[in-house]
Order: structure tokens, then C-alpha cells, then sequence
């Protein structure tokens, strides 16, 4: 999926007043994600949380959207910019994850950063930028020129993120995102080195989605005989030998 939908809201507020009480009456534990277009956008949006319910368990800070201060890039596109949010959003009084964007050159960096302003966990990836043009009328075919390319085509640009950083920062915790649509899709995640995983862009075709993958990924488990799922998290880094020698001798 390309989309370029922005990041509309009605605010913190509203969202505490009239969406958050349905979702704690039905017993769930809930992740709020905030964005601002400036730092100060951020530091009022967690302040806002700090009386928010026990039941929200944790704040997504979404690191890539744009930035208005800095037109030419977003937050989660400097290892300084980064820390400068997380560090303003502490005043939510909750973990917060943060959530980075793959378009750099050095997602290691930045996920250190992230962790530097106070990051318990970190949420890789956010979309691929892509863009559609339309061949008939020669113009873009979304609003805003370019959009976020999300979906199966991008499960493996989450895949190597999540390794990569787990393996530079092996006590930092990750959220696995991108292109998760069958349980298999969450152990690959998982075995990456993600704690959690996220699904997205499955849900638009089916909004069971979550509920699918993980009945999958408890299938795919049990025919593993594992006795726990946690077995998984980072497991490739525990194989002996770089894979990417290996790779290399194998095409000797």
C-alpha cells in the first residue's frame, strides 16, 4: 500500500475524553501514539498523558513525521533531533517506544539516540518512501507528490532493520513492523531480535488481522514444540558464524 493520508486528530484531549474510556472498557491495555511538527508539539502531547488511565501501558513517540522546524527532513532523519524529542516527551510518566523511520543511512544511530533521550524501546520500521505518478494525466497520483510504502513488499527492509539494531544494541527493546500478514511473518521478526510486533497495513483488508497472525504464530510454534514463544526473540544471533560469510562462501 502507497499512502499519503497525513497524520489527522482531534488532539490528545479529545482522545482522552471520548476514545480512550471505550477501549478501557473492554479490558485492554492500549499504546498511544503522538506526533508533533515541532518539539514543543510533542512535549504537550505526553504532558497531556500523564493522567491517563493505567491502561495505557506505554507512549509510541512517532518520530517520522514531518518536520516542519527543518523542512528537508523528519525527527527520526537526525540522531540529535531524535534525542531531542524523546528527552521532551518524559513527561507522559510512561515508557515510551520510539518509532523510526527507515530512510536513513545509519538506523543504528539513530536508534541509539533514541535511547540516549530516554527510549525504553524503539518501533522499526515506519513506511519505505515511494511514489506513484499517473501516467495518463502526467501527474502525481497522490495529493502530496510522494506517500509511505507499507505492506508485504516491505518485510524485509523490517526484517534486516530489526536485526541490524538488535545486534549494535542488544538491550535496547524492539517493536518488529512491516509487511506482517501470517504468523510466519511475526517469528521472522521475532527471530530478528523484535520483543513485540506490530500489524498495520493487513488490517485494511481484514481487520481480524492481529488476531489471524497470532493464531498462526501459535500454530507455527507448536509445530516447532516450543514451549514458549520468547524462544524466538533474537534467536538467529545465537547461530554460530556470520551469515553474510556464509552467504558469500555459498556463492563461491
Amino acid at each position: 500500500m502507497l499512502n499519503s493520508v497525513g497524520l489527522q486528530g482531534p488532539g490528545v484531549e479529545a482522545w482522552l475524553e471520548h476514545d480512550l474510556p471505550p477501549l478501557v472498557a473492554t479490558g485492554a491495555r492500549v499504546v498511544v501514539s503522538i506526533w508533533g511538527r515541532t518539539v514543543e508539539d510533542y512535549r504537550r502531547a505526553a504532558d497531556l498523558l500523564a493522567d491517563a488511565p493505567p491502561m495505557v501501558v506505554a507512549v509510541e513517540v512517532n518520530l517520522s513525521c514531518p518536520n516542519v522546524e527543518d523542512r528537508r527532513s523528519m525527527f527520526a532523519h537526525s540522531a540529535s533531533a531524535t534525542e531531542e524529542v524523546l528527552v521532551a516527551t518524559a513527561g507522559c510518566g510512561r515508557p515510551r517506544w520510539a518509532k523510526l523511520s527507515p530512510n536513513v543511512t545509519d538506523l543504528v544511530e539513530i536508534a541509539e539516540a533514541a535511547r540516549r533521550g530516554g527510549a525504553e524501546a524503539v518501533t522499526l520500521v515506519n513506511t519505505v518512501m515511494g511514489m506513484a505518478i499517473d501516467v495518463q494525466t502526467r501527474t502525481y497520483s497522490l495529493g502530496a507528490g510522494g506517500g509511505g510504502l507499507s505492506g508485504t513488499a516491505v518485510h524485509p527492509v523490517a526484517v534486516r532493520a530489526v536485526h541490524d539494531v538488535a545486534a549494535a544494541l542488544p538491550g535496547l527493546a524492539i517493536v518488529g513492523v512491516g509487511g506482517v500478514a501470517r504468523g510466519e511473518d511475526a517469528a521472522e521478526l521475532l527471530l530478528a531480535g523484535a520483543a513485540a510486533v506490530q500489524v498495520g497495513t493487513a488490517t485494511f483488508a481484514d481487520p481480524r488481522a492481529p488476531a489471524r497472525v497470532l493464531e498462526g504464530l501459535r500454530t507455527w510454534a507448536g509445530r516447532q514444540r516450543m514451549a514458549s514463544v520468547s524462544e524466538l526473540v533474537g534467536a538467529v544471533h545465537r547461530q554460530v558464524g556470520d551469515p553474510e560469510l556464509e552467504d558469500t562462501e555459498a556463492t563461491r
